[in-house]
This record gives structure tokens, sequence and C-alpha cells, in this order.
């Protein structure tokens, strides 16, 4: 979803630009030390916000920007991430 972000609204090709980049390693850090592991739910669906909010509105922007292109660039992955979103709501998390 970044790759699709930073090429549309930063022209960068190859790579990701150091905003982008620095959004990335964020979200990994957060992921890595998400008390759910495995079992993540979508962050829109979790009860633990992680995320310092000048970087939740970032990757809102960029799921919301992203999001609808994916089906058109990534139509399985698009449809894998809808699939565990509706997935997880089903399950009892807490």
């Amino acid at each position: 979803m970044l790759d699709i972000y930073c090429r549309a609204h930063h022209g960068r090709r190859k790579e990701l630009c150091s905003q982008c980049q620095d959004v990335l390693s964020y979200s990994l850090c957060r992921l890595n030390n998400c008390p759910f592991g495995a079992e993540k739910p979508a962050c829109s669906d979790c009860p633990i916000h992680c995320y310092k909010r000048s970087m939740r509105e970032q990757v809102r922007e960029v799921m919301r920007y992203s999001g609808p292109r994916m089906l058109w660039r990534h139509p399985i992955l698009a449809l894998l991430h809808l699939w565990d979103g509706w997935w997880h709501r089903g399950k009892s998390i807490v």
C-alpha cells in the first residue's frame, strides 16, 4: 500500500521516499511489539491503539488512497486483506 501511495504522491519508482520509509519502519516496529502477535486484528478493529496520533493519521491517509487501488494492482492480496478483516471481526480478541 505504501508503494502505491508513494509512487502517486511522491513520484518514486523503485524505492520508497524517506517519509514513506519512516512510516513503514514505524509500522513494522509496532507490529513486532504487538501483544496479539499473529492473532492481531486490523488496526481499526483493535482494542489497543499503539500508533502515535500523527502516524495513525498518515497510515489512514495511505490506506484511504491505496485501498481501492489495490483491487487493480494486487487483487488477490486485496481479497485476502478483506477476508482477514472479516475473519477477525467474527472472533473475540479480548
